[in-house]
């Protein structure tokens, strides 16, 4: 029988790469020199911005949105957490990488599946729905339903199997 695997997932060599082109870019900015701003990866795969004060913190996160957007990492995945402003004035935030689907998320999905009316089933594994049907076009298909609708989540279709 016909199966395909809904995902989500960020592709870390891009984010690398992606933090890698705004560093450049910082250190090039005459808006930034002298600055002690910086973009550090966290030992979890998280992003940590710094900057002096609330308005450098604002252009560094500015600068690392355009270069993940630029690498074709979808911002869906990405969660900013609120900037952390110290009362001396130095300024954190967290970029949060979402990795697999949530148990609701995963949940949401499978209903929106259920509810399509199609002739096929969806199970949770792992972070990962596999969806399983008689018929090729069947499959085809509940990708074009889950394409219409926006679940807060970038969606990827992998493992195609006949």
């Amino acid at each position: 029988m016909p199966t395909f695997d809904i995902v989500s997932e960020v592709d870390r060599q891009e984010i690398l790469n992606a933090i890698d082109q705004a560093r450049r870019e910082l250190a090039s900015r005459f808006d930034f020199k002298g600055s002690e701003a910086k973009l550090e990866i966290e030992k979890d795969g998280n992003l940590r911005l710094t900057a002096e004060d609330a308005s450098r913190l604002k252009g560094l996160r500015e600068i690392a949105v355009n270069k993940l957007a630029k690498r074709n990492i979808d911002l869906r995945n990405v969660e900013q957490k609120e900037p952390d402003i110290s009362p001396l004035g130095h300024a954190r935030q967290l970029f949060v990488f979402k990795q697999g689907l949530e148990g609701d998320k995963a949940k949401e999905i499978s209903k929106f599946l259920k509810a399509s009316g199609l002739k096929i089933q969806s199970a949770l594994q792992d972070r990962q729905i596999r969806v399983t049907g008689k018929k090729r076009d069947d499959l085809q298909d509940a990708i074009a339903a889950l394409r219409t609708k926006d679940f807060g989540v970038a969606l990827e279709y992998t493992n195609f199997r006949d």
